[in-house]
């Protein structure tokens, strides 16, 4: 789920612009960043392992210069969580160079690496290389090159790409990972993953790109392309509205916040119970828990303080690091906990293995009940498109009932809401979503893919 930005921006520093875009984005990638810059004659790039604060100075945004950069703060699938993984990615072609930047995840990455010439060096072992260098193998302008991928690239990619003096931006004909651009007051546009981007750089969001559609920003203005393909479907990820998404960005105009406010309401209509205080696990499940507490009528207190210096454990690429980041992300207030019913509003269960040891912290602080809730139904299937569930084996929901999870995490209950309340909490159509890793049915993976089961 990486976050990326694409700056377009005459007569000012882009990469500085791009710097505080991404910084808006770490929620959605903590393993590397990094910072291509193009200034009309030549572009530049930085990236290494770790948060954007500790990559990037006074003196490496310095040599970045250029009214033209893209950003990319990575989470990986496809590929491991090293520096050479590490993007933007920077390529040579015969009308010059460009530097690449990926969200998402290709599900034919092997049909795509067969179809490069012989002689192709690949440095990285992500599938994002291996789009880029189709790129690089293409034919003619840089248009029609990226129109040439979009025929043939599948899965899930949002794409920032710039070269010495263009921006472009596209996204896959199915629009499965966020992208959307806004526009400074003094000329010049932005592209972010996510609205919340926007404000920070001082852009005005202007709207989403569409799915299958290409962006292209010039000295000129800028340019759209609709690309057709006649299966594709719009299919945004259902886990944008659930847990990736910051609370205070919107998607198709649906504010993020109201969206998991709604799921809150609905799933306390649906998994009433007889308690005393509602709290949720801090953050992504805060608007879902105050939204519990408004339709239950029940007081929402704050029952974990969270340590804001240890990131997403979800997003953690090892499960050795999960295991120990719960251990020091989390501080129950006991006050606010001993002695009563609590409940607990989460967005997800995944793998169980975080889920348990907050229920033990409550019980701890002295919790005498422990109902949990959850706003999204149980995450049965794997992603293939992007996220990190790789395998049925690791999903708990695809190997116990909802009595068993209850018990496996020492809850005393455990419901989650339904897929028809999740949906309509949205405000998107059912139709309109991938709800692969909810339903088993996803928008464009092949059948033999999914046998795999691996991201």
């Amino acid at each position: 789920m990486c976050g990326i930005t694409g700056i377009f921006a005459p007569g000012r520093d882009a990469a500085r612009i791009a710097y505080f875009g991404l910084y808006a984005l770490q929620h959605r990638g903590q393993e590397s960043a990094g910072i291509a810059a193009g200034d009309g004659g030549t572009i530049r790039s930085h990236k290494d392992m770790g948060l954007i604060g500790a990559i990037f100075d006074e003196s490496t945004l310095s040599e970045l210069s250029g009214f033209v950069a893209i950003g990319h703060t990575r989470y990986s699938t496809t590929g491991s969580s090293v520096v050479v993984n590490a993007q933007p990615l920077l390529e040579t072609t015969e009308i010059g160079d460009f530097a690449f930047a990926h969200n998402g995840n290709l599900t034919n990455t092997d049909d795509l690496r067969e179809s490069l010439a012989p002689t192709t060096t690949l440095l990285a072992s992500s599938d994002s290389e291996v789009m880029a260098k189709t790129i690089v193998e293409a034919k003619g302008t840089m248009l029609e090159r990226i129109e040439a991928v979009l025929r043939v690239a599948r899965g899930a990619y949002s794409i920032t790409l710039c070269t010495k003096d263009e921006l472009y931006a596209f996204r896959d004909p199915w629009g499965v990972r966020p992208l959307c651009i806004g526009t400074f007051p003094d000329g010049g546009y932005a592209v972010a993953s996510e609205s919340c981007a926007l404000p920070t750089i001082g852009a005005t969001y202007l709207r989403e790109i569409e799915a299958g559609e290409i962006v292209r920003i010039t000295a000129d203005g800028i340019e759209s392309y609709r690309t057709h393909n006649e299966k594709a479907h719009p299919a945004l990820c259902m886990f944008e509205y659930i847990y990736f998404a910051r609370p205070d960005s919107q998607l198709n105009g649906r504010s993020i916040y109201m969206a998991r406010y709604a799921m809150g309401r609905a799933l306390a209509k649906e998994h009433p119970v007889d308690a005393d205080v509602v709290m949720a696990v801090p953050d992504s499940a805060v608007p879902g828990g105050i939204g519990y507490a408004a339709e239950s009528g029940l007081p929402y207190v704050e029952g974990l303080i969270k340590n804001r210096y240890i990131g997403r454990t979800f997003i953690s690429p090892d499960q050795g690091m999960r295991s120990r980041s719960v251990q020091l992300k989390f501080n129950p207030v006991v006050e606010n906990l001993r002695g009563q019913r609590v409940v607990v509003v989460d967005d997800s269960i995944v793998r169980g293995t975080t889920t348990p040891r907050i229920v033990r912290l409550l019980r701890d602080a002295g919790a005498k009940e422990v109902h949990l809730r959850i706003t999204s139904p149980p995450i049965k299937h794997p992603c293939y498109l992007g996220v990190d569930m790789a395998t049925y084996d690791e999903l708990i929901a695809a190997n116990f009932t909802i009595d068993e999870i209850a018990k496996k995490t020492g809850a005393d209950s455990l419901g989650y809401l339904s897929l028809d309340g999740l949906v309509e909490a949205s405000g998107r159509k059912g139709d309109e979503m991938c709800l692969g890793c909810l339903t088993g049915t996803y928008p464009n993976v092949p059948a033999a893919h999914h046998a795999r089961a691996v991201c």
